[in-house]
């Protein structure tokens, strides 16, 4: 009998030893074509000459680096002051911002606060400023306005964090943005940063007031938002811009005040009613038509009601709230994807700068991936993760900086494709 003389395979193990002794080494590589994007718009430039730096011979660093530093940190998902410090040591990094070495830990929070109200004010009419640029290059027919707040818990002591409306962590101190968005595009056009007490609608009048700024005067704009902007001075004021609204109702005895109204059934769906009326809060100037939907649950009903200058029925304003859900998307974004507001030291002027960093990050991404629309339809985790979160080895030389990245990384094509247009 022959023997089977085939040879079998044999597995064998192979350890690989390790240790951190690398150097100019890099896990951000997207961020250089980033930066280059960042100088074609003058970034660096502007921030500058927005917030100079009176140079010492103890100066080690400018305000616009800090400043650079902070954006492109939120764009990598970075937050915290010690793990932006962390972050800066990075030799992409030190070569993008053109620093000696990586900041210390004390001088990004003693820098901001050091600017205060005052430099809380310009960079917020900066940001104003550059989105008003953006609208106007675009020029839309039309805009949808989403308009919405959010909660940021914090932990700890931080100046203006305070306890009021927080679903996710009841409680807890919390500040309270308010939010505008300019949907068609993403884009944030404007952003207020507040105490966690401030009630929803807070200073939506004067935050409308100077929305109206960035907005051309030929465009027309619909304006929606939830039921914490029920608000009768806000709906003046609309009426004086001539701008159409919808916003959901907001009332104590909504209920029964539903159930008292004379409802028509719709022939297509023996489940669904709807009803409209006439109603004037104590505080309001004049009546408003109020719309409702009572979808029925057996054994119960469902009501949606809402406040709209449209001249359309309950149905078609109820597909036009849901679609408002979006925005909802967006803001988790903002706060889970660029974390926004999760950078914080104890000054309150200091963390809205961090946040209009953030803000401004998020409007970055936006208008970065808005130039091929495949990726403007992802999401910044998405983005940040194929394009940003690239290893590479930096190369340094007498007068150039090069990165060596993995030959065969999978997305190769896609990412040169979004260097070449953000470069170009």
């Amino acid at each position: 009998m022959k023997k089977n003389k085939k040879k079998k395979s044999k597995f064998k193990r192979k350890n690989v030893s390790n240790s951190f002794t690398g150097t100019k080494l890099t896990s951000y590589a997207g961020l250089s074509p980033i930066m280059q994007f960042i100088n074609k718009l003058d970034l660096g430039v502007k921030i500058n000459n927005l917030f100079p730096t009176i140079m010492h011979n103890t100066t080690k660093f400018t305000n616009v680096q800090i400043f650079l530093s902070i954006i492109l940190a939120s764009l990598a998902s970075i937050n915290r002051i010690k793990r932006i410090v962390n972050f800066t040591c990075d030799p992409l990094i030190i070569s993008l911002l053109n620093l000696k070495k990586g900041f210390n830990k004390d001088v990004i929070s003693q820098r901001l606060k050091k600017l205060g109200q005052r430099g809380a004010f310009l960079f917020h009419e900066f940001i104003l400023s550059e989105n008003k640029k953006t609208i106007k290059k675009i020029n839309p027919d039309s805009i949808t306005l989403d308009v919405d707040s959010t909660e940021k818990t914090v932990y700890g002591n931080q100046e203006g964090a305070s306890k009021g409306f927080n679903p996710h962590k009841k409680g807890a101190k919390s500040y309270h943005p308010l939010l505008a968005f300019f949907s068609e595009l993403k884009l944030l056009l404007n952003s207020w940063f507040r105490c966690g007490d401030a009630y929803t609608s807070n200073g939506i009048v004067e935050f409308i007031k100077q929305t109206k700024l960035l907005i051309p005067e030929t465009t027309r704009v619909f304006f929606r938002a939830d039921s914490g902007f029920f608000n009768g001075s806000l709906f003046d004021l609309l009426d004086v811009y001539c701008w159409t609204y919808l916003v959901k109702v907001k009332l104590r005895n909504l209920s029964k005040l539903l159930n008292s109204q004379s409802w028509q059934p719709v022939l297509w769906n023996p489940s669904i009613a709807i009803c409209e009326f006439d109603y004037q809060c104590k505080d309001w100037s004049k009546k408003r038509r109020l719309r409702a939907i009572k979808i029925i649950l057996v054994p119960e009903y469902e009501y949606f009601c809402y406040c709209s200058n449209l001249e359309v029925n309950a149905i078609i304003l109820h597909e036009l709230y849901k679609e408002r859900a979006t925005s909802e998307t967006w803001i988790e974004q903002l706060k889970s994807q660029l974390l926004a507001g999760s950078t914080t030291t104890n000054d309150f002027h200091a963390n809205d700068i961090l946040w209009q960093l953030s803000v401004y990050a998020y409007n970055l991404s936006v208008l970065m991936r808005y130039k091929i629309k495949r990726f403007w339809r992802e999401e910044h985790s998405t983005f940040r993760d194929w394009f940003i979160l690239i290893p590479a080895k930096v190369l340094i030389g007498s007068r150039t900086v090069k990165m060596k990245i993995y030959e065969k990384y999978y997305f190769k094509n896609r990412w040169k494709k979004l260097e070449y247009v953000l470069v170009s």
